[in-house]
């Protein structure tokens, strides 16, 4: 294993915040993964799986097992993980701006497409190669004027020549759940079997550039800009929610971390050795699009009382929760609209008007515009 430190933009004399890198392997001897936790620092169940994460590819380095390379950035986000207000972790949102960290990631496939245009041919492989290095060269030439976008633009360079991204997240009360692109739709499937997902969510574009999407979607924009030519998808990227924010364990840990080590397997990172088993585990859904997870938004002021677990199958019209007014004592019913798994769920019992209380992955709706929470 090899330690990088990576210094960031400061933001003002005397701050100072850094990057942890950690490599195993060997560059170039084959397929490059690329994994982060804690994007959204205070989603720490993410750190927990890295910090199994690293001794398992350790180990495995150490036995000569990995193909390839495996870059693995322990906590992704040192600006947030510094941020509290009045006593609470603040670390989806930048307290600069207001911004979300994982949100507004950079476009390099303009750029990328420019680099390449008159020098792809009819041979996959050798596009494939042209389009890593093109969209190497485009991540490099991003510039920052502020340590959060620096932070962006350093995480992509990282991981934007990689052959497959896991984002490590979670979510306030939820059960395991994915978010990949729909043409990957098996390779997510594989994952989610693997993990024990209980949604896999579907988009070709969610809106506002997550970390994910800035991997993979230039592909497939480049795929669509040079249709005559042959070139496939070269990067698998997926958001992975761990569960709820208190589901932090050592045995759920390690089980994620080989969970993930297995699907780094399927993809060719990683040897497995005669004596494993390839057989998947069963799934447990069918990938969804993320255009029918239904948002459950509270109405009303009031205490919210909730009356289904994460995990629990639901039909149109099912009562997801109450919100009950300290005032009147009226209770206002939450009810969805569509049938599917609510697969998460607000963690907070007070509930403003507009506040999302939680999700439900279906099929029968087929919302459009930015698709996912703010």
């Amino acid at each position: 294993m090899q330690i990088q430190t990576i210094d960031l933009l400061p933001g003002a004399p005397g701050v100072h915040h850094s990057l942890q890198v950690l490599r195993f392997g060997t560059p170039g001897a084959g397929p490059k993964a690329y994994i982060q936790a804690a994007l959204h620092a205070d989603e720490v169940p993410a750190m927990l799986v890295a910090h199994a994460l690293k001794r398992q590819l350790a180990a495995l380095e150490a036995d000569g097992r990995l193909r390839g390379e495996v870059v693995l950035v322990p906590f992704a986000n040192p600006i947030g993980l510094g941020q509290h207000l009045l006593g609470a972790h603040e670390g989806r949102f930048d307290l600069r701006d207001g911004g979300n960290f994982n949100r507004n990631h950079a476009d390099v496939a303009p750029e990328a497409i420019r680099l390449v245009r008159g020098s792809l041919g009819q041979d996959p492989a050798r596009n494939q190669r042209l389009v890593r290095e093109a969209l190497r060269q485009a991540a490099q030439a991003l510039k920052a004027v502020h340590p959060a976008q620096d932070l962006k633009n350093q995480l992509l360079r990282l991981a934007v020549d990689s052959d497959v991204v896991l984002d490590l997240h979670c979510d306030h009360q939820a059960v395991m759940h994915v978010y990949a692109l729909t043409p990957q739709a098996a390779q997510a499937a594989e994952l989610g079997a693997l993990l024990g997902a209980q949604a896999i969510l579907l988009a070709t574009e969610s809106g506002d550039s997550p970390f994910d999407e800035a991997c993979s979607r230039p592909w497939h924009m480049l795929q669509r800009e040079f249709a005559d030519h042959p070139l496939p998808l070269g990067c698998f990227s997926a958001t992975v929610e761990l569960r709820g924010e208190a589901d932090t364990s050592h045995a759920l840990a390690e089980q994620d971390a080989r969970a993930l080590v297995r699907f780094l397997r399927l993809r060719g990172v990683v040897d497995g050795g005669d004596d494993q088993d390839d057989r998947l585990p069963e799934l447990l859904c069918q990938p969804t699009p993320l255009a029918g997870s239904e948002p459950l938004t509270a109405p009303c002021a009031g205490v919210v009382v909730f009356h289904r677990q994460p995990g629990e199958r639901v039909e149109a019209g099912d009562l997801i929760a109450d919100i009950v007014s300290p005032l009147t004592g009226g209770i206002t019913p939450v009810r969805c609209l569509s049938a599917g798994v609510l697969y998460a769920r607000s963690g907070g019992r007070w509930a403003m008007p507009g506040k999302r209380l939680g999700k439900v992955a279906g099929t029968s709706l087929a919302r459009t515009g930015k698709l996912l929470s703010p």
